[in-house]
């Protein structure tokens, strides 16, 4: 479908217009840079995927089709999940936060897993703290843990090399 086609089907409330913290009008925020953060989740167990932006046209086209689809910043460019690597995300419920300023997208990940990185999510380093944060050597950086149970997936065979 065409994005005009969707533009015209898909009309997002004006924000100076509706109670955009309790009423029922759909009026996103997005950024000075036209972007509104998108947390994709695991619509089962509500794990953390990915991290990703989307802009108002990226934003129809995932209501339209059903299945996640983002702006990449670094590319500049619409970016269809799981176009290039089959790892398609099927949308099963879009929130919206209280003052409509971040999506999370709950979604059936599709394929071996989300990140380009070959994990299942991109989420798969923890941040230490606490008493944690205390045992690493003083003086250095901070080194990060290994949160899940590795790499599921063979990035340069999917993405190709230098990914």
């Amino acid at each position: 479908m065409e994005q005009n086609d969707i533009s015209s089907r898909i009309v997002f409330a004006d924000r100076g217009k509706v109670n955009v913290e309790k009423g029922v009008e759909f009026a996103p925020k997005f950024d000075q840079n036209g972007l509104i953060p998108a947390l994709a989740m695991d619509h089962i167990t509500h794990e953390p995927l990915m991290l990703a932006y989307m802009n108002a046209e990226s934003l129809r086209m995932t209501m339209e089709l059903g299945e996640a689809v983002y702006y990449s910043r670094s590319r500049q460019e619409i970016w269809h999940k799981g176009a290039t690597s089959g790892h398609v995300q099927k949308v099963k419920q879009i929130l919206v936060d209280c003052d409509q300023d971040a999506l999370i997208v709950l979604v059936d990940q599709c394929g071996a897993g989300a990140c380009h990185t070959g994990h299942h999510s991109c989420f798969y380093r923890s941040v230490p703290f606490g008493d944690e944060l205390k045992a690493q050597p003083q003086g250095g950086g901070v080194t990060l843990r290994e949160a899940d149970g590795g790499v599921v997936f063979d990035a340069e065979a999917v993405y190709g090399k230098g990914h």
